[in-house]
């Protein structure tokens, strides 16, 4: 079956390429962003008429969460008037779409585990621009996957993971977010998972969630990374109240993965288990 990438150049599509390249999927294609550009619907159909795709993957998506309060139009553009444009090029020609969202749809103001069917309440634009083509999406095509994912990192493009471990080798010390709670994902992990969705032939379309198993803070992910990399470095647990950013994040995003564990499934690595493999690659 034909797959088609969008968004390729990002972290995630990066590592879609690795993993369809050691699973011997040659059937894959990834255009440049100009050959793929989201937010021209005539360029779409030009595409998708000639690769006549059974699958797209979006991995799309305006990501830079402080400047998006600011952005807010071209956040918009991207996130929601591309992901519109996707969907109706999927309905056009007949293909199904395996959209990728994220955490900060929701408002995350208490300490539960959030489920598909929690309302999500976004507290900034780029949560907010999220949701708006999760919305988009659903209006116009029926056959769609959209996954959400958290805390998002690989050996590719710039995350949380790579800038600690610049850091801790500039620094002797540093403060990280001790008060905000999620699950870090390896890209390589859900590039998997997405790939075992479109194996698997089912039509169970709707909202999924995907993060790696387990719980921890910005401030334990980060020692983590020290330990495991065996970096000397100090780290200060600093509160977001201390720490002022322009868009406001959620305090507790731990998402329920139960549906696509049983609808599908799928094995999901423990956090610390995958950070290992990714820091392995990169020191």
């Amino acid at each position: 079956m034909k797959i088609l990438v969008l968004g390729a150049s990002g972290q995630l599509g990066h590592c879609l390429k690795n993993v369809s390249e050691e699973r011997g999927d040659t059937n894959i294609s990834f255009p440049s962003e100009q050959e793929g550009n989201i937010l021209d619907i005539n360029l779409l159909d030009i595409l998708f008429a000639k690769e006549k795709p059974e699958f797209v993957i979006n991995c799309a998506a305006y990501t830079a969460v402080d400047k998006a309060e600011d952005d807010i139009d071209i956040c918009r553009k991207v996130n929601r008037d591309g992901a519109e444009n996707i969907a109706k090029a999927c309905a056009k020609h007949n293909a199904t779409l395996i959209h990728i969202s994220t955490d900060f749809v929701f408002k995350g103001n208490i300490p539960q585990i959030l489920s598909e069917t929690n309302p999500a309440e976004p507290e900034n634009i780029y949560g907010l621009t999220k949701l708006e083509g999760e919305v988009a999406i659903s209006d116009v095509l029926e056959k769609h996957f959209t996954l959400r994912t958290s805390w998002l990192y690989s050996e590719y493009g710039n995350n949380f993971v790579k800038t600690m471990l610049r850091l801790g080798s500039e620094r002797d010390q540093l403060g990280v977010i001790v008060d905000q709670t999620g699950s870090p994902t390896y890209a390589i992990d859900l590039a998997g998972a997405i790939l075992d969705i479109i194996e698997s032939g089912s039509t169970a379309y709707g909202i999924y969630h995907y993060s790696n198993e387990g719980v921890t803070s910005w401030f334990d992910f980060a020692r983590t990374i020290f330990d495991i990399s065996n970096t000397t470095v100090k780290v200060n647990p600093v509160k977001t109240s201390e720490y002022i950013t322009r868009a406001v994040r959620p305090a507790y995003s731990v998402m329920d993965k139960t549906k696509i564990k049983t609808t599908f499934g799928i094995q999901i690595p423990y956090w610390r288990d995958s950070l290992e493999v990714c820091i392995k690659k990169l020191v």
